[in-house]
């Protein structure tokens, strides 16, 4: 009895924490509940405002949502037309393609069309203004007629050969100076349009620094700033052609200041220079040399084709002079192929041919002072007179260039005489 007893009192010594932790656990739990249901109350005015809120966001969607289905369907309803419209357009491209090789005929009968409208409005103005003019009505008429077939053969022609020069860009490379000029004359002009190149000028008798200049500054300016400001805008060329007219006249220049002879070959002969830009000559050396200024980006590199040109044409001359040291040389503002250069170190062993690539056209002086072996005369020539490049510069006969007409005038030089037809 006492032993069980005695196992009582341990058991009731060792758990009498238990009913205590319990009650304490019942205790936190209602505190806590308590304690929610206060939060709770603290918060459901906000969840019931959170509830509108997203009510009234469902209704927002909804309403946009029909809005994006709407504008769906009236893209839907665009792209269908923009279809048409693609298709319309493929097929007026597709008769330009079919057209392209006769120079789009119906684009320069529109062009004709315009024109001739426009000339015979000024016909009926000359019959209807108070002073009636019907014979020059009719006149006016007449002519509107032969220029709208002239109108519609010059924009083909436009259109041919811009069609041309797009299939094959380095066809500009062969063109010369009178087919360049003539070339620019049909693409850029209008019928009625003068168009005059230096050696019209010339021929004609006028003061090619006139080409420089609007009539206006030629009305306006002085004698030696019109000059001067012709000189400057020099600078500037008109085309490919003149760019590469500076670009010889600059190594030209080069090689005179070293002592050189040059010969301005390309420049005055023009086609028939057979690639030899320019001739110079200094004690028993030839040098030929090409001189290649390309500004156009479809013309990057000087290839292999080049080299053997400049070869062949040196080649000649040699076998045209056999007892000159003919050599040869390449100038070039753009970047020489590798192979290009492989091909003139082997052909070398021939005839030397050297190459400057990447040589950058510079400002030099342009003004040529040169004096009259016949009458001693001190005359100034400008790089627009016609005489400029057989004009040679011997500095042991006191000749000189200069960079301004002032400073040549200040030096007792006079202008060239304009030139007609070849006479002074």
């Amino acid at each position: 009895m006492k032993d069980e007893l005695f196992w009582i009192i341990v058991l009731i010594i060792y758990f009498w924490w238990i009913p205590f932790f319990l009650i304490s656990r019942l205790i936190n739990w209602f505190s806590e509940t308590i304690r929610d249901a206060k939060r709770y109350r603290e918060i459901e005015p906000k969840l019931y405002s959170f509830n509108r809120e997203r009510e009234e966001f469902e209704k927002y969607k909804n309403r946009w949502q029909e809005i994006l289905t709407q504008k769906e369907k009236e893209l839907e309803i665009q792209k269908i037309e923009w279809q048409k419209k693609v298709d319309e357009d493929k097929k007026t491209i597709e008769q330009i393609a079919k057209e392209k090789s006769q120079g789009f005929p119906w684009l320069a009968q529109a062009y004709a069309d315009y024109f001739y409208l426009q000339r015979l409005k000024e016909a009926e103005w000359l019959k209807l203004k108070p002073r009636s003019a019907k014979k020059a009505a009719e006149k006016v008429k007449e002519i509107a007629c032969a220029k709208k077939e002239v109108e519609i053969k010059l924009r083909q022609a436009q259109y041919i050969i811009k069609y041309f020069l797009s299939l094959a860009p380095s066809l500009e490379e062969w063109i010369g100076e009178e087919d360049e000029e003539l070339l620019k004359a049909i693409l850029s002009r209008e019928v009625d349009e003068p168009f005059f190149t230096l050696k019209a000028y010339w021929y004609s008798g006028q003061d090619p620094a006139r080409r420089y200049l609007t009539k206006e500054e030629w009305a306006k300016l002085s004698r030696l700033d019109r000059l001067q400001l012709a000189l400057e805008r020099y600078w500037q060329p008109k085309n490919r052609f003149e760019a590469g007219i500076m670009y010889e006249r600059y190594i030209g220049y080069l090689y005179e200041t070293k002592g050189w002879g040059v010969y301005y070959s390309g420049i005055t002969e023009g086609k028939a220079d057979l690639g030899r830009d320019l001739i110079a000559k200094k004690e028993n050396i030839t040098k030929i040399i090409q001189c290649k200024r390309w500004t156009s980006p479809r013309f990057k590199i000087i290839n292999e084709k080049h080299i053997f040109q400049l070869f062949g044409t040196a080649f000649q001359y040699k076998l045209e002079h056999p007892n000159e040291n003919v050599k040869a040389a390449l100038y070039t503002t753009t970047s020489v192929s590798e192979t290009a250069k492989r091909f003139a170190v082997e052909l070398s062993k021939i005839i030397q041919i050297e190459i400057k690539d990447n040589f950058p056209l510079k400002k030099y002086p342009l003004v040529k002072c040169n004096v009259s072996r016949k009458t001693g005369e001190k005359i100034y020539h400008l790089p627009f007179d016609q005489q400029y490049d057989r004009t040679i510069i011997e500095e042991e006969r006191n000749e000189c260039y200069v960079e301004t007409v002032a400073e040549a005038e200040s030096l007792g030089y006079r202008r060239a005489f304009r030139w007609r037809g070849g006479k002074e």
